[in-house]
């Protein structure tokens, strides 16, 4: 059962987002980035307050560098599709259970340290080169109770 609304084109849209962002991560990975995703659309609050929907989660100014690189444009696969429907229906795990933010520090062959907060909230973990931070309950209480 989903635990946001989709339609075909936004799982191919999410799955698009999925590989672009996070391949090179492996599919714990990808489902990682698409679990702060659905946690944006869920939480509706600090920079969230008001994405409703896929489209709007991944068109948010600013939310995603991978808009920027021609992979996102690339047709989805089947196997990011069924990454995306896992996220859509709910699927999701430490460190981005309830993570709202996640970074990779560095460059891309010479990944960084995290820093200890992103967006003024505090790092919970790290999955490969990616850095996740979730909301403290002040600020983002819905986070934590979205499911």
């Amino acid at each position: 059962m989903a635990v946001v609304k989709s339609r075909q084109q936004d799982i191919d849209m999410l799955a698009r987002l999925l590989r672009a962002e996070a391949e090179a991560e492996g599919e714990m990975g990808m489902l990682h980035v698409g679990a702060v995703g659905i946690n944006r659309i869920r939480a509706n609050c600090s920079d969230f307050t008001g994405i409703r929907t896929i489209p709007q989660m991944i068109n948010q100014p600013h939310a995603f560098e991978a808009l920027q690189h021609g992979m996102y444009y690339q047709k989805a696969r089947d196997r990011e599709r069924r990454l995306a429907q896992r996220v859509v229906n709910g699927e999701r795990s430490w460190p981005a259970k309830f993570s709202l933010w996640y970074f990779r520090p560095g460059s891309y062959d010479n990944p960084g340290p995290c820093p200890p907060t992103w967006y003024n909230q505090p790092f919970v973990g790290r999955w490969k080169k990616h850095c996740f931070y979730e909301p403290t309950a002040e600020e983002c209480a819905s986070v934590y109770s979205t499911f």
